[in-house]
């Protein structure tokens, strides 16, 4: 009895390769502990030195012991709430928690940019996005083989 084979091709489709909320969470906090790494060590927007402090400023923190260098931490407040606030599937943002840090936080980004991506910062946000791709591919190709999820 003749046999006949039959193939059947399956396209690959990448378009809903979204990631979920819980991994845009990770990269999300990666980027967060970028930014305040960078801002406690007195680093500008460009990974350069950050501005100087205005005279009078830099004598009242020096008195307290803090030093006389842009870091942002003359209480402790205002890095300490600026987390991931919201996150979606495409998106994660991150602010200060409370009214009183984000106006803060507003007034100081006026004087000098803190809280954007320096070079930096965007290497070690592309390596997290790319681990947490990574991570994804073997569920993807046994989800598939095994007929879950499919849209």
């Amino acid at each position: 009895m003749p046999s006949v084979r039959i193939y059947h091709k399956k396209q690959i489709r990448l378009d809903r390769l979204n990631f979920k909320q819980h991994q845009m969470f990770k990269i999300g906090n990666v980027g967060v502990a970028t930014v305040k790494d960078r801002v406690q060590g007195a680093m500008g927007p460009s990974d350069t030195p950050a501005k100087p402090l205005t005279k009078r400023y830099a004598i009242r923190k020096t008195k307290l012991g803090k030093g006389n260098r842009r870091n942002l931490s003359l209480t402790g407040d205002m890095l300490r709430n600026f987390m991931v606030r919201t996150v979606s599937e495409g998106k994660a943002k991150a602010s200060n928690s409370t009214r009183k840090d984000r106006m803060k936080a507003w007034i100081n980004q006026k004087i000098e940019a803190w809280a954007v991506f320096s070079p930096k910062n965007r290497q070690a946000v592309t390596e997290a996005a790319k681990r947490v791709a990574a991570e994804m591919v073997p569920r993807l190709v046994i989800e598939r083989v095994l007929g879950g999820k499919q849209r």
